[in-house]
């Protein structure tokens, strides 16, 4: 039995890689910034040890990699500068015992220096520790994180990326991957995976699917990208950083790199990635 050092352990990804893992039979320490929020999650389970954690606060690192063979890096949304996360990679180099660093990248990535996920891995992948590069298409859980609350209030989605189609992916497959990649370290160095669902579809199909599923009219409001952003900013109160990230993503989307599908997921997990409407019905509660 190894142990899985996982970051964001809390967040829409982490918390079904810390489950998956379990499931595989690992010892997984929970790291992230609101360690009550991990006890209340994981505090009660065997074979879990909650602690705190941030990439800003070097004192946090030795206590997060203490026994730990291999650690899935989740870059926290308010961390735009890339450099934020390098000390943290370089006390992983420096401990000599890490596996595999599994971070959690975009799907597109390779020939975009834009976004800070570009240089997060060309600088993990300097580093000598062995690596698996998790892209995936855009979460599902982004409709019902980010994105809901014009969905359950104005029966609108507010994303600028016109008739561009996506290949969403269910974060839950995004974590039972990423941790059938840490149980087996050696399997998966120095490798990188282009996660997707099982089809791409544009937001007016989208807004067809939530509007079956919650019996009212959704529709797709398709902002120019500027206006979208300054929606984002001034209306939603969203941290400026956060929704410069996220413009640079949906402009990504809006470019085609979003609609690429890939069979991926079927190869390492041998089963078919969860659809939309399967995610939309089961998580119909977030905009009702």
């Amino acid at each position: 039995m190894s142990r899985i050092l996982v970051t964001g352990a809390s967040g829409n990804v982490g918390k079904y890689v810390v489950e998956y893992a379990l499931k595989n039979g690992q010892q997984v320490t929970a790291a992230g910034t609101h360690p009550d929020t991990l006890t209340k999650m994981f505090g009660n389970i065997e074979n879990v040890r909650v602690v705190p954690f941030d990439f800003m606060d070097e004192k946090t690192y030795a206590k997060a990699l203490q026994d730990v063979q291999a650690v899935f890096i989740m870059r926290p949304p308010h961390l735009g500068n890339p450099a934020d996360l390098y000390p943290f990679i370089d006390a992983l180099k420096n401990s000599g015992k890490i596996k595999l660093i599994s971070f959690l990248s975009l799907i597109g990535i390779e020939p975009n220096p834009v976004p800070p996920h570009y240089k997060i891995e060309k600088y993990i992948e300097k580093s000598g520790v062995p690596y698996c590069h998790i892209r995936p298409s855009f979460f599902m859980q982004n409709l019902s994180g980010v994105h809901a609350f014009e969905i359950k209030h104005f029966n609108k989605i507010v994303v600028p990326v016109k008739k561009a189609s996506t290949s969403f992916i269910d974060a839950e497959d995004i974590g039972e991957l990423i941790a059938k990649v840490l149980t087996n370290p050696a399997k998966h160095q120095n490798t990188a995976y282009a996660i997707t669902g099982s089809e791409a579809i544009d937001y007016d199909q989208v807004a067809d699917t939530l509007s079956e599923v919650l019996q009212r009219k959704i529709s797709y409001a398709n902002p120019a990208p500027r206006l979208a952003k300054k929606y984002w900013i001034t209306i939603r109160g969203l941290d400026k950083e956060y929704a410069t990230v996220m413009g640079m993503l949906y402009m990504m989307t809006r470019l085609g790199t979003a609609k690429k599908v890939t069979d991926t997921f079927n190869i390492i997990m041998g089963k078919n990635p969860r659809s939309f409407a399967t995610f939309v019905k089961k998580n119909a509660a977030a905009w009702q």
